[in-house]
Parts: structure tokens; C-alpha cells; sequence
């Protein structure tokens, strides 16, 4: 269940083995399955006449480095899907955009913990304390730092 983390958002990504940064949110809700709540918007917009995307504020590309540094398997993601994810990030920022907050956002997406990858037919997992120190690493990094590096990063995820 996705959770705001001061102006950062986390969730869950069954089937990624790596900590995937978000680069992008765009203004789509198209969910192939129901969420929580049964809901399964298909081809609506997040907000009616809201731009097309936003693009993550922190420092992705030099907290996926720090990442990996400390021995966590991390990309840059530059997609965030379409479902629940998506739609909390896309809001996170067309809220700081529209209101002029000075908050910077995005999104981390995490891998299952080993309890749910088990019922998952071997899907990819990662230990809760190792996606929590993922979680302090990105923090620190964005605490620490406003520009970004320059490096070569991105997958579909």
C-alpha cells in the first residue's frame, strides 16, 4: 500500500527485484485490475486538463548511485505505470505545482518482501530492512543534495 513520505512516495512493485526510482508521472488512470476499492478506472485522466506528465523532483539518477553504493540493487524507472502508484505521484506533484509548494517529490517503487515473493511463485524480493535503509539512503541523499548527476539511467519498468 503506497504511503506519502514527506512530499516522497513509496509502494509496492510485485516482480521488480531492484528499488526503481520514478522518473515520470503522467495524467492517465488505466488500471487492469480493481484497486482496494474496487475501482478500475480505464483511460480517465488523474486531473481533467492537468498537464500531460510531471517529472520527479529529487535527485533520482544520484540517489539510485548511492544505492547501488551501499550494495541495493536500484534503477532509474521512467515509467510509473498507470495504476495507484501513478495516480499518487502524478497528485503529489500537481499538487506542489498548482499550490507552489517548495517541496520536492517522487516516487520509489519497492520490491515484495520474501513473505509475499513465497506465495508469488519465486518472484523477486528484497529483506524490509534492506528496503528500509533504501528508503534512509534516498532521504539522505535528497536532504543532501538539489541538482542531480549526470549519468546514464532508465529502464521501462
Amino acid at each position: 500500500m503506497p504511503q506519502a513520505i514527506s512530499g516522497r512516495v513509496a509502494g509496492l512493485a510485485g516482480g521488480r527485484a531492484a528499488l526503481s526510482l520514478e522518473r515520470v508521472a503522467i495524467n492517465i488512470d488505466d488500471a487492469r485490475i480493481p484497486d482496494n476499492k474496487g475501482r478500475q478506472p480505464i483511460d480517465l485522466p488523474i486531473v481533467a486538463g492537468g498537464p500531460a506528465a510531471y517529472f520527479a523532483t529529487l535527485p533520482i539518477k544520484a540517489a539510485a548511485a548511492a544505492l547501488r553504493e551501499a550494495g541495493l540493487p536500484a534503477v532509474v524507472s521512467n515509467s510509473a505505470g498507470t495504476f495507484v502508484c501513478n495516480h499518487l505521484f502524478y497528485g503529489l506533484m500537481h499538487l506542489a505545482a498548482t499550490r507552489r509548494l517548495d517541496l520536492r517529490g517522487g516516487f520509489l517503487h519497492v520490491p515484495y518482501l520474501p513473505s509475499q515473493a513465497a506465495r508469488q511463485d519465486g518472484a523477486p524480493s528484497m529483506a524490509l530492512e534492506d528496503i528500509v535503509r533504501g528508503i534512509e539512503i534516498v532521504l539522505t541523499v535528497a536532504a543532501s543534495r538539489r541538482g542531480d548527476i549526470a549519468a546514464p539511467e532508465g529502464v521501462i519498468s
